[in-house]
């Protein structure tokens, strides 16, 4: 009986087990494609800013998603912004600019990256991609689960005559700057033309000068720097014809032909150059090198031919996801359109910063970690020009204007630190607000140090929706190096809040008509510096001089004068406190009396425009 249930037991026991191990093997063949259904198959094209930042950010969130970045050119990740100073030979090896390599993607974060591969089409029924290998064209087809686009911008190169001549350059790589270097050594460039006053275009100068490079600058708007509004790059423009270089504003190039020297860089006249630029204007620039930065346009190929929306700036139309009019696909950098916080507006806005944050968003969407939304882009921006600072943030006033939006905004001319300090320098600052509740709509300044520290607290400002008199109450660091008991940035408020409350009446030069004005028996133009510093600095014609140190005992004389009550006192001094202090002191005499938002500084600055 015992042998028979043993025997039993056993006989039992073996289809236990078979079936045992069948469930644990058909678990773990279902575990193992339930895994594979879940690991996620993500191709990025395109490195750089928006693209590597998504790769990386991705990898951190997800282990076990497989992630591919292909890259047409040569280098995943690298600097781009840092071009110009290569060519200038500030940064002198091409490595620094090297942000990351193919091999750092496969060990820190395994990210297949295939360079040099260029990724031709979307197959967006099939969920797949054809690669194109550069270099010998053979075509791959690879799958994905989401496809995330960072395709940046291409240099805008019009069909103009001449166009394709040797020593005609744009700068968006790391090839085309050695080959911008290599036609220096080679030619020997004394002369060159750069058509473009953007932010590539102005650094470029400025890397050439380094070099002992003479400059002409050629730029189609009356201004270089066009997003910013004219009255503050007028510093931009002094700085740089202090340093040699001719501006051509107003101009447009129309053309290239061969110059006049010989094939050999040999003069056959005085100032002969490899190249001959042509304006619209009739000019005829001579110059060993051209360098071709107007501005970049989305490249939206594949988008386009993949049936994906675009935008009306000819951008890739994304939502605050990021995603596509596909949800599988994403779309980020220079070659998507986004919101422009202050004004709500669809724009371009190709910034670094922008891009490495929308790519983050994506990895964070795309794993599902958190509800992650991208808020828009301000453009927050800075310049450096030969020890010349110039940044802003927000709206600027062209802007608001041509969306016919109501603002306000006063000047302000400030030192950078206190002035009893050794070493203070003077910025010009102009903030934009909305005059129905102060809100801060935009901050432009331009001076030669601390400038990017204002607009940065700016910057933030404008992002949490703050107010003039919220800056006013700005706690910010203080020491007599570093600042002044009142920041320029709560000065700027101060004044703002001033204006909004009514104790500090505020007009602007580009909105008084002084020929009217002067011309008008009830309206007066009073200067109120001290009659050394007319002398020595200059004034406007026909403003009647009361000197802010005498002014009391002149009010009282005048406030007894028939009719004084009944004219209109426009004041100003040198940068506004003493105008506003003598308006001041006209209201309370009973005498109508506006200040004159930044003062003869502001005066000279917008003199040429008016």
């Amino acid at each position: 009986m015992l042998s028979l249930s043993r025997g039993i037991g056993a006989a039992r026991t073996f289809p236990l087990q078979r079936a045992s191990r069948a469930l644990s093997l058909f678990c773990s063949a279902t575990m193992a494609s339930d895994a594979a259904a879940a690991k996620k198959r993500v191709l990025i094209v395109g490195g750089v800013a928006g693209g590597a930042s998504c790769a990386a950010r991705l990898r951190r969130l997800d282990e076990k998603a497989e992630i591919t970045i292909f890259e047409k050119g040569p280098y995943v990740s690298f600097a781009n912004c840092g071009l110009p100073y290569y060519v200038g030979e500030v940064i002198k090896e091409q490595s620094s600019l090297l942000v990351a390599n193919a091999a750092k993607f496969d060990k820190w974060f395994n990210v297949a990256v295939k360079e040099n591969t260029e990724v031709v089409s979307i197959d967006r029924k099939a969920k797949t991609v054809v690669a194109r290998d550069v270099t010998t064209g053979t075509d791959t087809v690879h799958p994905y689960d989401y496809l995330v686009l960072s395709p940046g911008g291409n240099a805008v190169r019009p069909p103009l005559p001449g166009i394709d001549l040797p020593g005609i350059f744009s700068i968006k790589t790391v090839p085309e700057a050695n080959a911008i270097k290599s036609w220096i050594a080679e030619k020997g460039v004394k002369r060159a033309v750069v058509i473009g006053g953007g932010f590539i275009g102005m650094e470029m100068v400025e890397n050439l000068v380094h070099r002992g490079i003479e400059c002409d600058l050629v730029e189609a708007m009356n201004q270089v720097m066009p997003p910013f509004d004219p009255e503050l790059v007028e510093p931009v423009h002094e700085r740089l014809r202090s340093k040699g270089v001719t501006l051509h504003l107003g101009d447009a190039v129309a053309g290239f032909e061969p110059g006049t020297s010989g094939a050999d860089g040999s003069s056959k006249e005085e100032g002969a150059g490899l190249l001959r630029v042509l304006t619209k204007s009739g000019k005829k620039l001579e110059a060993d090198l051209v360098l071709l930065v107007i501005g970049v346009r989305p490249e939206t190929t594949l988008a386009r031919q993949a049936g994906l929306t675009l935008g009306a700036r000819g951008g890739i139309q994304v939502d605050e996801q990021m995603r596509t009019s596909d949800p599988d696909i994403f779309a980020v950098g220079d070659a998507v359109e986004v919101k422009e916080v202050v004004t709500g507006e669809q724009t371009l806005i190709p910034l670094a910063g922008p891009a490495n944050r929308q790519g983050r968003i994506v990895a964070d969407v795309i794993t599902g970690n958190e509800p992650s939304r991208f808020r828009g882009s301000q453009g927050s921006s800075v310049l450096g020009l030969f020890g010349l600072t110039l940044a802003g943030t927000g709206a600027s006033e062209k802007t608001l204007k041509r969306l016919g939006l109501s603002y306000d905004k006063v000047y302000l001319h400030a030192n950078n630190h206190a002035g009893y300090y050794p070493g203070a320098r003077q910025m010009d600052l102009k903030l934009l607000f909305d005059p129905k509740d102060g809100r801060v709509l935009g901050m432009q300044a331009v001076g030669e140090e601390g400038v990017e520290k204002r607009v940065d607290v700016v910057a933030m400002a404008i992002q949490k929706g703050a107010t003039v008199f919220d800056l006013e109450e700005a706690e910010l660091c203080y020491a007599p190096q570093f600042g002044s008991a009142k920041d320029p940035v709560n000065l700027a408020g101060m004044v703002a809040a001033n204006s909004l409350r009514g104790t500090h009446p505020l007009v602007h030069w580009d909105r008084v008509d002084l020929g009217a004005l002067l011309a008008e028996p009830g309206a007066v133009l009073v200067d109120v510096r001290e009659p050394g510093e007319l002398v020595k600095v200059g004034s406007v014609a026909g403003a009647v001089n009361m000197p802010l140190s005498g002014l009391r005992q002149q009010l009282q004389q005048l406030s007894q004068q028939e009719g004084a009550d009944a004219k209109k006192y426009y004041i100003y001094c040198q940068v506004g406190l003493r105008g506003y202090l003598a308006t001041r002191q006209f209201l309370q005499a009973g005498l109508d009396a506006v200040n004159i938002s930044g003062g003869f500084k502001s005066f000279q600055q917008v003199a040429p425009k008016l």
